[in-house]
């Protein structure tokens, strides 16, 4: 007697498992590509909020005004400066670009420019907080409390005092990270 177990797999049972991982694969394709796109707005977003955390530091530092400002015409992500005294000019310190993981989003700035003093204010000292809204066009529309869109947009302010916070306007007030 000769009991040989089967051994392989039959062309079915292949052609079985195929069907069930691509069923699987399409149900995730939607799920990852909104991942993506929300993972760049965060990154975004953290890029700018610690930009201007890192400007407000270095003028408090260096005790003299430090620049934070989104670039002109041709350029792309930010740029800190600080002001030499000697040369009466702005000296760059630090740039970010926006290639860097965030190539598709965009922002919209109520101020293009923010100048901390050495004391950590902002000068001219703004009747508003400035806010910088961060959302890619490319994942669709920003959404809503109403549950509408599907990009989780969010926004950096800089209060009229300095400080700088990233919140999330969807978020109900009273909530820690809402706008």
């Amino acid at each position: 007697m000769n009991n040989h177990g089967q051994r392989g797999a039959t062309l079915m049972e292949f052609l079985i498992g195929f069907v069930i991982a691509g069923i699987l694969v399409a149900l995730a394709v939607p799920s990852f590509r909104d991942w993506i796109v929300n993972t760049q707005v965060r990154t975004a977003s953290d890029g700018i909020k610690d930009g201007l955390a890192f400007a407000r530091a270095e003028a408090v530092r260096r005790n003299t005004p430090v620049r934070w400002r989104m670039p002109t015409d041709g350029e792309a992500g930010w740029v800190v400066e600080a002001f030499d005294r000697g040369a009466s000019s702005w000296t760059q310190v630090q740039q970010r670009v926006s290639a860097e993981g965030t190539p598709s989003v965009v922002v919209t700035a109520s101020q293009s420019t923010v100048t901390f003093l050495g004391t950590g204010t902002v000068t001219p000292t703004p009747t508003a907080a400035i806010t910088y809204g961060i959302s890619n066009p490319n994942g669709g529309d920003c959404q809503t409390a109403a549950g509408d869109g599907s990009v989780r947009c969010l926004r950096v302010t800089v209060s009229t005092g300095g400080q700088i916070r990233m919140c999330d306007p969807v978020l109900p007030t009273g909530s820690a990270a809402a706008c």
